[in-house]
């Protein structure tokens, strides 16, 4: 399942990690994480390790296309890596560390991948007990390790917007920046409800969440914001109009044009 839906090919350090959380608890067991020969040994020669990338890939391409084939074969892939994801970010040795990095520490392999991915995996299944753990770690997002990871990966990856400078860590990238970032829908109202936010308030990067959502195509959490009466389209220093157009999001175009 992991090789499968995962969003990107998974190293073997990140996979023993994922293998060895278990749900519901407050920190990873070491015992938990498998050795390899234990994880090779349990997929029956399905899977291997590309040797000159260490990640763990299906033996054959025709694989992929027979699991793929069959929906039924895994039930609610995506949410329950969301939720190994936000199981392990919300680890107290996770929340101890500083959010003041370049790279995640190598003591925890899966931190990156869980850092970055859980957003996508939970737009994409999201059950009643992942939407606990968003919760509990969007609370206080703006001093969490994952942020600072979140946009540093951003920073690689973007092809336009502000640039995250890194060096004092994700200030101001609260949990509603975090979720409208993201754009996970399911949550929002949540987010907006779990305390009296500023919804205008700019991040590290002088962006506030509607100008996240807007720049990164979230049209549902837009129209949320959108309908708040102590929102400020303004406040930005660019226009919405501007992001949603620059950015090719046309539909969003069209709610800023009808607001």
């Amino acid at each position: 399942m992991w090789v499968l839906y995962s969003e990107r090919p998974l190293l073997a350090e990140e996979l023993y990690h994922a293998l060895g959380v278990e749900m519901g608890s407050a920190d990873l067991d070491p015992e938990n994480v498998p050795a390899l020969r234990t994880l090779l040994t349990s997929c029956l020669g399905l899977v291997r390790i590309e040797a000159s990338s260490s990640t763990v890939r299906l033996v054959h391409f025709t694989l992929q296309e027979y699991l793929s084939n069959d929906p039924m074969l895994f039930h609610s892939p995506h949410s329950t890596i969301s939720e190994v994801c936000l199981t392990y970010l919300n680890f107290q040795r996770v929340k101890d560390l500083s959010p003041i990095v370049y790279w995640a520490p190598s003591t925890m392999p899966l931190l990156e991948y869980a850092s970055c991915y859980w957003g996508g995996h939970a737009t994409k299944g999201m059950t009643e007990s992942a939407k606990l753990l968003a919760l509990k770690l969007l609370n206080k997002f703006d001093k969490h390790i994952s942020a600072q990871l979140l946009l540093l990966h951003y920073n690689q990856t973007r092809g336009s917007g502000p640039y995250f400078f890194g060096a004092r860590g994700p200030t101001g990238f609260t949990g509603l920046h975090g979720v409208a970032f993201l754009g996970i829908a399911e949550i929002v109202a949540a987010v907006l409800d779990m305390k009296e936010w500023d919804v205008n308030a700019a991040d590290c990067m002088r962006s506030t969440a509607l100008a996240w959502a807007t720049r990164r195509g979230q049209e549902e959490i837009v129209k949320v914001l959108l309908e708040r009466e102590d929102i400020n389209p303004t406040r930005d220093d660019w226009t919405l109009l501007t992001l949603a157009a620059e950015n090719g999001h046309e539909a969003l175009v069209k709610v800023l044009l009808g607001r």
